[in-house]
């Protein structure tokens, strides 16, 4: 899946990586029941509610999309640890290169896994990716029941601080 990235970006959302859905239609948080783009126009973060085809608008905004590991899966406990190592360096180095003001990891377990922080939460941590804040937020997924999309969209809408 392509990064969806430019220099100097407000925000650089990092999915876990993509679902089969997203894979096949070529469009980050594809699948119909993820949260993610009600998320970011409840957040405030867009001035409309936009389609996930039309995730090449992002920059426009100040946002981009990566994820953290391009192997599309069915459900990310299906990635291995190794997969999170290389994850971790190609972050760093897409950070390295576009100098985003921070970074919004959607997963707050993998989020742990991947920076070996078993205590991190949701929200602003106190470490920075490069030069880039770093912010955690629940994945978006519709897999996800535990938060909807008003919650999330209240998460988001603290991403302005960046």
């Amino acid at each position: 899946m392509a990064d969806i990235v430019a220099l100097d970006l407000d925000i650089l959302f990092c999915g876990i990586n993509p679902g089969l859905y997203s894979a096949a239609s070529g469009h980050h948080f594809g699948r119909p029941g993820n949260k993610f783009w009600k998320a970011l126009y409840l957040g405030g973060l867009t001035p409309r509610l936009l389609d996930p085809s039309e995730d090449q608008l992002l920059p426009t905004f100040g946002l981009g999309i990566t994820s953290f590991v391009n192997r599309a899966t069915a459900a990310a406990d299906q990635l291995n640890p190794a997969e999170f190592v290389v994850g971790v360096d190609r972050l760093k180095g897409l950070v390295k290169k576009y100098h985003p003001k921070c970074i919004a990891f959607l997963g707050v377990g993998a989020y742990r896994l991947a920076f070996g922080q078993p205590k991190a939460s949701i929200g602003l941590q106190s470490g920075l990716i490069g030069q880039a804040r770093v912010w955690v937020l629940p994945n978006p997924s519709g897999l996800n029941a535990h938060f909807q999309a008003a919650d999330l969209g209240r998460m988001f809408a603290g991403l302005k601080m960046c």
